[in-house]
This record gives structure tokens, sequence and C-alpha cells, in this order.
């Protein structure tokens, strides 16, 4: 069995903008984050209906995403 993931929530505005997702760094916006995370862990991300996608990613892998993320 593969480890376990976690979801990170995406919720876009009309425009296309990101206005909320989930485990972000307090040092990055919104769009910030996701554009690092579609960068990053490109095979992760699923769109959803509504304006709205997932990032799934292993729990140990989030520290370390967003620890890289602050740092560049």
């Amino acid at each position: 069995m593969s480890a376990e993931n976690k979801v990170i929530h995406v919720r876009f505005a009309p425009d296309g903008a990101v206005v909320e997702i989930g485990e972000r760094p307090e040092a990055l916006s919104p769009q910030q984050w996701f554009n690092w995370l579609s960068v990053n862990v490109p095979n992760d991300y699923r769109a959803l209906a509504g304006g709205r996608g997932v990032f799934k990613v292993a729990s140990g892998e989030i520290s370390m995403l967003q620890q890289t993320s602050v740092a560049s």
C-alpha cells in the first residue's frame, strides 16, 4: 500500500486566479503557492468542477515543499 496522501484543496476565482489553497506557507500568496506546487508536483494535481482542484501529496512531502518554497 502507498504512503498516506494529504489533500490540498484549491479554489479559483472566475478569472482563474487562486483565491484559497490549503497548507499555504504564510510567506506566499495563494497564487504563489499554487504556482510552486504546479511546478514541483504537477502529477499530483486534479482539476474538479466548479472552480476547484486538489493536489494529492504524500503527507511527509508537505513540509519539505513548504520549506523549499519559502527558501527560494
